[in-house]
């Protein structure tokens, strides 16, 4: 969510147990300016918060020109000292899905390991993959974007460059538009491109439609819509990793997600549905 929006909308969220504390919310309001005036940031976002053992991780995210690719990931520990995180590589992903188990600490410099054995040439091996939180932190915030990140259909246009961009000329969906799943859309790089019929290809826009939608994806029942505050705040949440919260206002361009939960996926999802 937009940190010049954020006290109005972390209120939009409450709904769903979802909140900052005052002392909280104040330390963001300002050192989310100062950073984005730091870092030269054309938007800071305010991502959610990872829930730890001794501390939490706030989270925020600076954006550039494109606000798909040109995004850096910054956290904190007491809402005012940021720090940078690393990037989310391949090799990285795999060595944290391999080493990182269990809560997070809240310790960035707290190590995992985790030993394995390779077997060449008849001799087997140990070999130790060692991560500290801090990378863990990274490629966490990294999937949860990957796989969860929301906007509303209509909200960001891909221009001639390639290059995508929020869309001025959104004003929102409308209540009906704002109950259907089909009308929001995965803000990640489009994973696997569906072959689309001839009859689905007269109804798409290129340059909105070059996104997921969420009604694609699987297992089905993944997320929930509801309405709340007398229908005038439209709220997704995600089955898969619980804890983020995706709210719109219909009839307006307002819209943005925030994630606060422990930092784990739900892996069970498929036997519970």
């Amino acid at each position: 969510m937009d940190s010049d929006a954020l006290y109005c909308s972390v209120d939009l969220v409450c709904g769903s147990g979802v909140t900052l504390s005052a002392e909280h919310r104040a330390a963001l309001q300002s050192s989310l300016i100062i950073l984005k005036r730091n870092m030269n940031f054309r938007r800071v976002l305010f991502w959610g918060k990872i829930c730890g053992i001794k501390n939490d991780y706030f989270i925020a995210q600076g954006v550039g020109e494109d606000q798909i690719r040109d995004r850096k990931s910054i956290y904190s520990i007491n809402c005012i000292d940021w720090h940078l995180l690393p990037p989310a590589t391949k090799a990285l992903i795999d060595e944290v899905a391999m080493a990182a188990k269990g809560r997070f600490m809240g310790d960035p410099s707290h190590k995992y390991e985790h030993e394995t054995q390779e077997q060449e040439e008849g001799d087997c091996e140990r070999c130790s993959v060692k991560v500290n939180e801090e990378q863990r932190l990274a490629v966490t915030v990294f999937t949860i974007d990957n796989e969860v990140a929301v906007v509303p259909r209509g909200a960001y246009i891909k221009n001639l460059q390639g290059i995508a961009q929020p869309n001025r000329s959104f004003e929102g969906l409308n209540p009906s538009e704002a109950a259907e799943l089909s009308n929001y859309l995965h803000f990640s790089e489009s994973r696997k491109p569906r072959k689309k019929n001839i009859m689905e290809m007269a109804n798409l826009n290129p340059s909105i439609d070059f996104l997921d939608p969420l009604s694609e994806d699987i297992p089905k029942g993944s997320w929930i819509v509801h309405f709340e505050h007398g229908n005038r705040v439209c709220t997704i949440k995600s089955l898969v990793w619980q804890g983020l919260t995706f709210f719109n206002l219909p009839m307006t361009p307002w819209h943005g997600y925030l994630y606060m939960g422990d930092g784990l996926k739900n892996v069970d999802l498929s036997f519970m549905l």
